[in-house]
């Protein structure tokens, strides 16, 4: 009998000793492990067994325990070292941070990082930042769930760390759909007990569109069904591989209500504050954004700022989108009336004559005479956009990509079920794309939310959706914000409109309409302009600005624009059934009395 010789798996390689080496990657189904190391999957479950993992064959596990099978079978496992991919950033650089682009290097300084905490609902983020602060915020509202944006400062080792403490990713990508961001640093709140939860997924969405690193906080280890190990790789299939599996992402496990692991958690932030290289210029232009804004019944309006560069100081004037006003007074985060405040501080004013959309950008003007001009110039502006409001259609964001305004296209991307999401994202990603980077900034099951739509407004996304809907909330809020939702039920037909785009051949969606009808009775001919048909308009109307087509018999003879339209010698808009017209064309002088004018309409379908 022929002896057949057994091919080494791609992934091994022979040491010199003799013994197998094989890369694995951070985690790894059953069925792949078994394949890679052409083991039976059975074989390797009863391994898994009998090191108390239970697991079926779809089932991903770590490194550490694929590890172990490896062992068991001859192998070394090595992790995978997989090709380095250079990353795309996505989202828009805030206006503050171009603002403090222009500002000289010399005169920029080390300044407090300022950190926001998202998370899933009772995860135990105002809880987590109540310990840091050692204060008791969290028993004062309803629920236990955040009600209003606060600001506040703590310092650790000497050097203070700012908190904004938002009521989730809502708020925060308000701020950023504005041109702002008030965070540097994201501390994404995850439950050991819980895990990843659809709110954590939209947390990381936002963060990551943001352009913030993000540092998490595994919190309640201290109860006695967390399991960090299982959240730890949830957190990886996200893209938030843990340092200590040679990830670029500080996992810090916490309880907030014992008050563990709080110090790794401030060191965590202050070692990512350092990598970020986070400085402003005390002396420089003051900017900033609005975090809080409401009426007092006594003092007026209050606004909460947080100063990003600059120094802000009582009795300057401001300007925070349609609000302005003198500063009579600065508060900070304890209620300390102070003169100025600094880079990274949080700060309540009074003084405006209005109040300010929360994140806001605002900045110091000369005079109160300045403010008021630069208000109605906004609020000029605004009416203006209003009108028109153009949507970032997948046609308008290409045409940005080809002119250099936009480096990516950037999509948000819903699907009914978790089988859909895979083969849609691997089949957008496969597109001949060229020099244009696609970005699914968001990729989740489940029907098109107001959350989504934010998230595409501040990101300049369109929303992909395949066999899902856009409940009449979101729809109209998409209407508002400027948000270009397109609904498929076919996966060929989205790659397809993609891939057409991204060709620059995809026409925007069209509808003919044939307003009206026109019988040629004569014929003039008038020097310097050509001929002139003669018509009696026989149905609807014939419109200036239609497209003609010019029938003879069953033949299209002609078809295009017009170049005038007479009634009585009077240029005219329109001309309805029953009235004479003259009419000329563009590019045609061939009329023959008989000939059939239709007047045809061309609309974009919405």
């Amino acid at each position: 009998m022929r002896s057949v010789a057994r091919t080494v798996p791609q992934e091994v390689t022979m040491s010199e000793n003799g013994s197998k080496k094989i890369e694995l990657p951070l985690t790894i189904t059953v069925r792949e492990l078994a394949q890679r190391m052409e083991a039976s999957p059975i074989q390797v479950i009863k391994i898994l067994m009998t090191n108390g993992v239970m697991a079926n064959i779809n089932q991903q596990i770590d490194f550490d325990t694929a590890a172990i099978v490896a062992s068991e079978l001859g192998f070394e496992a090595i992790q995978e070292s997989g090709p380095v991919e250079e990353k795309t950033e996505s989202g828009e650089v805030p206006l503050w941070r171009q603002l403090i682009a222009k500002e000289s290097s010399a005169n920029l300084v080390s300044r407090p990082p300022v950190v926001t905490i998202l998370g899933h609902v009772d995860h135990g983020k105002t809880t987590l930042l109540d310990a840091i602060r050692n204060t008791n915020i969290a028993a004062a509202e309803a629920g236990g769930i955040t009600q209003h944006i606060g600001a506040y400062q703590v310092e650790h080792k000497g050097r203070l760390i700012t908190f904004l403490d938002t009521p989730g990713h809502a708020a925060f990508t308000a701020m950023r759909a504005r041109g702002a961001q008030g965070a540097d640093i994201v501390v994404l709140v995850v439950a050991a007990d819980d895990g990843v939860m659809p709110q954590t997924r939209e947390a990381v969405a936002h963060a990551k569109a943001a352009r913030v690193p993000i540092v998490v906080a595994l919190n309640k280890i201290d109860k006695p069904n967390a399991n960090p190990d299982y959240v730890k790789r949830q957190l990886a299939e996200l893209g938030l591989v843990p340092d200590e599996w040679d990830g670029d992402t500080m996992v810090v496990p916490v309880s907030a209500k014992q008050r563990i692991g709080l110090e790794d958690l401030m060191e965590a932030i202050l070692l990512t504050a350092e990598a970020a290289d986070i400085r402003a210029n005390p002396a420089g232009k003051v900017i900033g954004t609005v975090i809080e804004a409401s009426i007092d019944r006594n003092r007026g309006v209050v606004a909460t700022l947080l100063v990003q560069n600059g120094t802000l100081e009582t009795g300057d004037v401001i300007v925070a989108g349609t609000a302005y006003g003198k500063l009579r007074a600065l508060f900070d985060f304890r209620g300390r009336k102070i003169r100025s405040a600094g880079p990274s501080t949080p700060v309540q004013v009074l003084g405006l004559n209005e109040v300010p959309g929360v994140g806001e950008v605002f900045n110091v003007v000369a005079s109160e005479r300045e403010a008021r001009l630069i208000v109605e110039q906004r609020k000029q502006k605004e009416s203006a956009e209003a009108v028109r409001a153009p949507k970032a259609s997948l046609e308008e964001l290409f045409a940005k990509v080809q002119s250099g305004e936009e480096r990516s296209l950037r999509l948000v991307l819903k699907v009914d079920v978790q089988g859909s999401l895979e083969p849609i994202i691997n089949s957008i990603n496969e597109l001949e794309k060229g020099d244009i980077h696609i970005d699914i900034i968001y990729a989740e099951t489940g029907n098109i939310s107001e959350s989504d739509v934010m998230l595409a407004s501040a990101s300049k996304a369109i929303i992909i959706g395949f066999n899902v809907q856009a409940d009449p909330a979101s729809r109209r809020l998409a209407e508002a914000e400027g948000v270009s939702i397109r609904l498929y039920d076919i996966i060929y037909r989205l790659t397809e409109d993609l891939e057409k785009a991204l060709k620059g051949m995809l026409a925007p969606e069209t509808r003919e309409t044939v307003v009206g009808r026109a019988e040629v009775q004569m014929v003039f001919s008038i020097s310097k302009v050509g001929n002139v048909a003669g018509c009696r308009v026989t149905q609807g109307e014939i419109r200036r600005n239609g497209r003609i087509r010019v029938l003879r018999g069953d033949k299209v003879v002609f078809e295009g624009e017009m170049a005038s339209l007479k009634h009585l010698k009077e240029d005219v808009r329109e001309v309805r059934a029953g009235y004479e017209c003259g009419v000329s064309l563009r590019g045609f002088n061939d009329f023959v009395p008989g000939d059939i004018l239709e007047c045809v309409v061309i609309e974009k379908v919405s």
